[in-house]
């Protein structure tokens, strides 16, 4: 069976973890599966041998079967996962976007790009040194910054609030679209549509 890439959402595995900041990834995975299981098809497949959870996922805004799937590397080795399998798959870093969440933007807004730097982000680090490139698209989540530069790691391990849970829970939502009119349209449309959110709503899905 052919595949059109990878969603990978990044985080750490464990109760101790869950809800974080820093697994914004896993989210975004989790509300990939849902819509996958009542509007398309999912079918979770053996991730044993590259440490991580791993799915067989078809919308009909994809356009094909994807694979969705969460590391259970904990962030910093996430590349130990991710190169692997690409290389099961016959897959290449082109192949593969990257969901996670993001310092440098405000709660609730997106950025979508591919390539650049890994502004300090431990899982793009990794990945980037497993597969010897930076060239792979990234959905980036924002979970903007504390007051208090000196509190970012609790920061990013730590649970949003209300609000700022309900900004992560939008951003969530519009992340879905953009993966949508990329995988329909590519990247310079989806990047258009990024940057209309700061202006409008792009359309929703009925």
């Amino acid at each position: 069976m052919e595949y059109r890439g990878v969603i990978a959402g990044l985080g750490n595995p464990g109760a101790r973890y869950a809800g974080t900041r820093h697994n914004c990834g896993f989210d975004f995975v989790d509300a990939l599966l849902d819509m996958a299981a009542a509007e398309g098809d999912v079918l979770q497949l053996s991730g044993h041998k590259f440490s991580c959870e791993l799915w067989r996922v078809r919308l009909p805004e994809l356009h094909g079967w994807w694979l969705a799937t969460r590391p259970l590397t904990f962030m910093n080795l996430s590349g130990q996962c991710i190169q692997p399998l690409l290389a099961w798959y016959k897959l290449s870093a082109d192949d593969l976007l990257v969901v996670h969440d993001e310092l440098d933007i405000p709660p609730g807004d997106i950025r979508f790009k591919k390539g650049g730097g890994n502004a300090g982000h431990n899982g793009l680090k990794s990945i980037t040194e497993c597969l010897g490139t930076a060239d792979f698209y990234r959905l980036r989540l924002g979970i903007g910054r504390p007051q208090n530069k000196s509190a970012v790691i609790d920061w990013v391990l730590g649970r949003p609030d209300a609000a700022d849970a309900e900004n992560l829970q939008a951003a969530r939502l519009n992340a879905m679209q953009i993966l949508f009119i990329f995988a329909d349209k590519g990247l310079e449309s989806a990047q258009q549509a990024q940057k209309c959110l700061r202006k409008s709503k792009i359309p929703q899905r009925p």
